[in-house]
């Protein structure tokens, strides 16, 4: 994963600039809408652009981070291609479970899943990146018309089957796939993630850490500190993590960010409520690297800002280079 700065909407805007400028002496048209500062592109208020008939993928354009929601029972797991993902949110859903997104910029795996339905909250946390391309399988009725407005253009199986595959190693719903580069074509490159995220040495101080556990009501993650792989090893719900293939997923940094939980207007077909986690705001966080924890402050003014990570004296705060999971913890 290449260290990466995202530094808000201003530095965004500025990306922008410098990549509209190269653009504009190589290609002419579409390519130019991955530097929107505004809403999605264009389409037909189905997650299919113009020209695109049902059935049939389309490209996104240069610029666009992937985003998907993934499935975290434990009939989904071994899930496939959570190692490649340069970002995993981990996120309370209905019951206390727990749902995933991974964000995929510096390289796409052949296949990720399975793949599952949205949730409100992950509209606001797409809001950082420029046009963002999110896959699910689909939504609470009510939260569809929220989907098509906001600015995201939204990938569903039912209309881009070329890119979705049900696969015959487990029962339904637990088993759809998505293969990245049927929507994608290439990775968009580390400048599509404006998290606000630095990369760079560890700050001074912090505890030695072995292990961390954050728990959800009917969940919880397991993060054991590997000296060996310089890597945190993840188990959730105490069975260690791997992806299909039998390889530990292992970030290099770990975020524990405590934010507000709270119930929302949409529930679930049993009539639980889904849960809104609030990402944009500040409070308190809890960083792991190299074996020990830091504490930290998070702070994001608005939506369509990246998320900054101060150390306790006020300075920022520096991730390890390679993957990042961030898990919303309860404030």
């Amino acid at each position: 994963m290449v260290a990466t700065v995202g530094m808000g909407q201003k530095a965004r805007m500025r990306r922008c600039v410098m990549t509209a400028a190269l653009l504009a002496a190589a290609v002419t048209g579409s390519l130019m809408t991955g530097c929107t500062g505004g809403g999605g592109s264009a389409d037909d208020g189905r997650g299919r652009h113009p020209g695109q008939t049902p059935g049939q993928t389309e490209t996104a354009n240069a610029g666009q981070v992937l985003a998907v929601k993934i499935d975290n029972v434990s009939a989904a797991r071994p899930q496939t291609g959570l190692g490649e993902a340069d970002v995993i949110y981990a996120e309370q859903v209905e019951g206390g479970l727990s749902r995933l997104m991974a964000v995929y910029a510096t390289q796409l795996p052949k296949t990720v899943g399975p793949v599952r339905s949205a949730r409100e909250s992950d509209l606001e946390l797409l809001r950082q990146f420029d046009d963002p391309t999110l896959a699910f399988s689909g939504a609470q009725h009510k939260l569809l018309p929220l989907i098509d407005e906001a600015p995201l253009r939204a990938v569903r199986p039912e209309e881009n089957s070329g890119a979705y595959y049900r696969g015959n190693d487990r029962a339904a719903p637990h088993n759809l796939y998505l293969r990245p580069q049927k929507l994608m074509g290439s990775a968009p490159g580390s400048t599509a993630l404006t998290t606000g995220f630095r990369f760079g040495a560890a700050p001074a101080g912090g505890t030695a850490e072995n292990t961390r556990t954050v728990r959800f009501p009917s969940a919880r993650f397991t993060f054991t500190w590997s000296a060996e792989r310089q890597r945190w090893l993840v188990s959730m719900d105490g069975t260690q993590t791997v992806s299909a293939d039998g390889t530990s997923v292992a970030p290099a940094t770990v975020v524990v960010q405590y934010v507000k939980v709270r119930t929302s207007k949409f529930h679930d077909v049993l009539g639980n409520n889904t849960p809104y986690t609030e990402t944009v705001g500040s409070g308190k966080a809890q960083v792991l690297r190299d074996g020990r924890a830091f504490d930290a402050g998070w702070k994001r003014p608005s939506a369509t800002d990246g998320t900054d990570f101060t150390t306790a004296d006020g300075k920022p705060m520096n991730f390890a280079k390679g993957q990042v999971w961030v898990v919303f913890a309860k404030a």
